[in-house]
């Protein structure tokens, strides 16, 4: 299980969209992705602090489980800096993924499960 760091401030949209192609890369690499600001932000408020912070502490827990923390992307946002340092201090491999290969990805939100979900 590889953990998916990936910026979501800013453009929050654009950003949440290169999580999803980040996730389906992962999936052609043939592991199985997480990526806990796709999951937290459907449930939590990240412009709460209280929320926010919560989302990064289920996260953390999370990524204690992963086998690699993958950073995508050719920004180290502070949020994805602390995923780092947590998994080097938990002997987790990081691996940096480059956002050209991440967007070479086939993806489309409307294919597969998603039109299922309706």
């Amino acid at each position: 299980m590889v953990y998916i760091a990936s910026p979501l401030s800013g453009d929050v949209e654009q950003n949440l969209e290169f999580a999803r192609k980040a996730c389906r890369y992962a999936i052609e690499q043939d592991v199985a992705p997480f990526a806990p600001h796709l999951l937290y932000t459907q449930m939590l408020d990240d412009s709460s602090p209280a929320e926010r912070q919560l989302g990064v502490e289920m996260g953390n827990q999370m990524l204690a489980l992963c086998d690699e923390l993958w950073l995508c992307g050719d920004r180290l946002s502070a949020g994805m800096a602390d995923e780092k340092a947590l998994a080097e201090q938990l002997g987790i491999p990081v691996h940096q993924i480059n956002a050209e290969d991440i967007l070479e990805v086939d993806f489309s939100a409307t294919k597969g499960m998603g039109m299922l979900m309706g």
